[in-house]
């Protein structure tokens, strides 16, 4: 069993990492952070273990590179690691903007193995 969560730099996705990393911790069991397939692993797998090390986590970091399409690759991968959550973060959208949700956020919605905890900014 894992936590599965996107690695973004966006605020949104800070968040979903923050709360991810809390609640592998909570949770006693390895956290998977998937990447966007944007930047270097390694680049990633840094600023990751950072932002654990900063909220004084000891947690069992796994960094899995993503292939560009984050939707699909966090499905797969928690499906693949019997993940028992998935955690993303939503953007805050205007009155109209909330009746569409975003559709990688839709998609994991609907298709996500587990539960999906979704934060926001």
């Amino acid at each position: 069993m894992t936590i599965v969560v996107g690695h973004l730099a966006t605020p949104e996705g800070q968040e979903a990492l923050r709360t991810a990393v809390t609640e592998a911790k909570g949770r006693k069991v390895p956290l998977v952070v998937v990447t966007s397939g944007k930047l270097p692993v390694d680049e990633c797998r840094a600023e990751i273990e950072e932002l654990v090390s900063a909220l004084g986590a000891e947690v069992d970091v796994r960094v899995e590179p993503g292939t560009g399409d984050l939707a699909e690759d966090l499905i797969r991968t928690a499906t693949s690691t019997h993940a028992e959550l998935m955690v993303i973060g939503l953007r805050k959208r205007s009155p109209v903007g909330k009746l569409i949700l975003g559709a990688g956020a839709q998609r994991i919605l609907v298709e996500a193995p587990c539960p999906v905890l979704a934060v926001k900014v």
